[in-house]
């Protein structure tokens, strides 16, 4: 009480923003590495699913394609929603059902339920990975954020080379007869060490102005994915049927529709599904442009070189994976490298990288052209470490332009954004260079169609460079 006899109310703090600790950065990394694994680690495991499931060849590429699918299409949704109901809410549903739909595919008894259960995984991916940024945006700050994007770059590049060599291991190792199976029933016990560290270290974080659900965007940019991907993935091995070209016919239109739909609804001061808005941002915009040949590339590549050092170099599954360790390694350790010469030299680092890249992917044409059939791990160590060393110069510091400026009140929608554009990227990759090295091996050999698919690789490595140079020259 005052001396003038009026009483005084204390004024309460505003609580305190959440804070990502190391453990949960751990945790919600090792959620962003979990569905990018899962969409590599079958590469090598294709040949043994197809013979134990009597699979052919068109329901295999399901397998991949529905993951990758269901995967790209919800991701932009499951920002959203986790912007809305909380994020770290979001990350344990769907963590628990990655871990669900996981058990799921491993017990699968034929190879239609296979692939549903991979369609249901890659929804249930959707869910968590959008989470993992957004609580990276939202929950840190200055060199702690650039430090955490860093390693998810990381964690990101190294997952996709790792998932492929996990995948030989497994199945090699045919743990208690499980066989392929295995490749899925290994994310049980890692999804309940995640859940149990999750609940203890993952700060909620949401957006403070949330809006509700675009269902008309929504559904439109489902069915433009759908329109491309589709076809794209399933086209070659089912012989491009009526309903495929009629499929990407429908593609611009239903794109064009999106777009109209999306920016009426900003001019309304709404917030649409994709805020055409949030393209005004120039690191986001630049960015996003990049990492569609990067994606295209990195995933064709690795779908290319499972197939042609099974098939034609007649390498076993741990061989086959085990060809792609020095790129893991090189990627680990220079990735470490990154923030620090970010500090420097800014964003020509990615430039550097591309430059690099382009000399390892060289290497291997050269060595695929001149050794050919007799390739394995030491024949393809100089040009994978390269290649993986120029990858690491390029991913983890794209992935910190692309949502430098976007704010912590829209981190969900931009990394939804990203991840989409990334993954729609990836399942190109296997679509377009896949499908090219395969309708090159019948009449051209299994060296000639691998040369002439990282012959296309490389110019898009040049495109990557060359857009590299467009990049703001400092990240905010």
């Amino acid at each position: 009480m005052t001396d003038t006899g009026t009483i005084t109310t204390p004024v309460r703090s505003s609580a305190a923003p959440p804070v990502l600790g190391g453990l949960g950065l751990f945790t919600v990394l090792l959620g962003a590495a979990l569905p990018l694994i899962d969409f590599f680690i079958v590469n090598v495991a294709l040949p043994t699913i197809g013979h134990d499931l009597n699979a052919s060849e068109a329901v295999l590429e399901l397998v991949v394609a529905g993951y990758g699918v269901a995967y790209a299409v919800l991701l932009v949704l499951g920002g959203r929603l986790g912007d809305l109901f909380g994020r770290r809410r979001f990350f344990l549903g769907g963590m628990a059902a990655f871990g669900l739909t996981s058990l799921a595919c491993g017990l699968a008894p034929t190879a239609w339920t296979l692939v549903a259960a991979r369609v249901a995984q890659g929804a249930a991916s959707a869910a968590m990975l959008p989470q993992v940024l957004a609580t990276i945006q939202s929950a840190t700050a200055g060199p702690r954020r650039a430090r955490a994007m860093g390693l998810y770059g990381a964690t990101a590049g190294l997952s996709m080379v790792a998932g492929q060599i996990l995948g030989g291991v497994l199945v090699a190792a045919d743990i208690a007869g499980t066989g392929w199976r295995s490749v899925f029933l290994v994310n049980v016990p890692v999804v309940i060490l995640g859940l149990i560290l999750a609940a203890r270290a993952v700060p909620e974080t949401r957006s403070h102005h949330p809006e509700p659900i675009d269902a008309p965007g929504t559904v439109l940019l489902a069915i433009s994915l759908l329109a491309l991907l589709a076809p794209l993935t399933e086209g070659r091995a089912a012989g491009w049927p009526l309903w495929t070209w009629l499929s990407l016919a429908l593609f611009p239109l239903a794109a064009a529709a999106f777009y109209f739909v999306e920016r009426r609804e900003d001019r309304r001061g709404r917030t649409p599904l994709v805020p055409p808005s949030l393209f005004a941002l120039t690191s986001l915009r630049r960015g996003l442009v990049m990492i569609v040949p990067f994606s295209i590339g990195f995933s064709g590549f690795m779908f290319v070189i499972a197939v042609a050092l099974q098939r034609g170099a007649g390498l076993g599954p741990v061989p086959a994976g085990m060809a792609l360790a020095p790129m893991a390694v090189a990627f680990f350790a220079v990735s470490l490298c990154g923030p620090r010469l970010v500090a420097r030299y800014g964003t020509r680092v990615v430039t550097f990288g591309g430059l690099i890249q382009a000399v390892g992917v060289a290497l291997l044409v050269v060595i695929a052209w001149r050794s050919w059939p007799d390739v394995g791990v030491w024949e393809l160590l100089p040009g994978a470490a390269v290649a993986g060393a120029g990858q690491a110069l390029q991913l983890p510091v794209i992935f910190r332009i692309i949502l430098s400026e976007v704010q912590p009140a829209r981190a969900g929608v931009g990394s939804g954004v990203m991840i989409t554009t990334q993954q729609a990227a990836l399942a190109l990759g296997v679509a377009t260079l896949g499908s090219l090295f395969l309708a090159l091996v019948p009449g051209h050999g299994m060296r000639d169609a691998l040369v002439v698919t990282l012959l296309v690789q490389l110019a898009g490595v040049a495109l990557t460079t060359a857009l590299s140079l467009r990049l703001p020259r400092t990240i905010s």
